[in-house]
């Protein structure tokens, strides 16, 4: 996917593209993610959709749940989406962070030569 160490820097377009492929990949991990949590709160919990696209939101933004859970079901499903959200966000950063430190060290591996 990226260029070795032997090779030269990509040009910049290419570099763009790889962003951009990042950048798409990045939205649909999240979009797969709140689609989960939409789906479970919707399910275990029982509430509307539009209340749990809501509690999904928050939940993987890192803010926390708006409507108070009352099954059990619902409350572990909370628990493990927030864990599973933390996971994504560290994921999803690492995506979006990658094409830029791949292009920042080979730069300087370059100039060491």
């Amino acid at each position: 996917m990226y260029e070795r160490r032997h090779e030269s820097l990509v040009p910049f377009p290419i570099f763009i593209r790889r962003v951009l492929r990042s950048l798409y990949l990045a939205a649909f991990v999240v979009v797969v993610a709140l689609g989960a949590g939409i789906v479970g709160y919707h399910v275990l919990e029982g509430i509307s959709w539009i209340d749990a696209i809501l509690n999904a939101s928050m939940i993987l933004g890192g803010m926390g749940p708006v409507n108070e859970l009352h099954t059990t079901a619902g409350k572990l499903f909370a628990s493990a989406y927030a864990l599973f959200s933390g996971i994504v966000f560290i994921a999803t950063t690492g995506i979006l962070i990658a094409p830029f430190m791949h292009r920042f060290l080979h730069h300087f591996h370059l100039e060491s030569k």
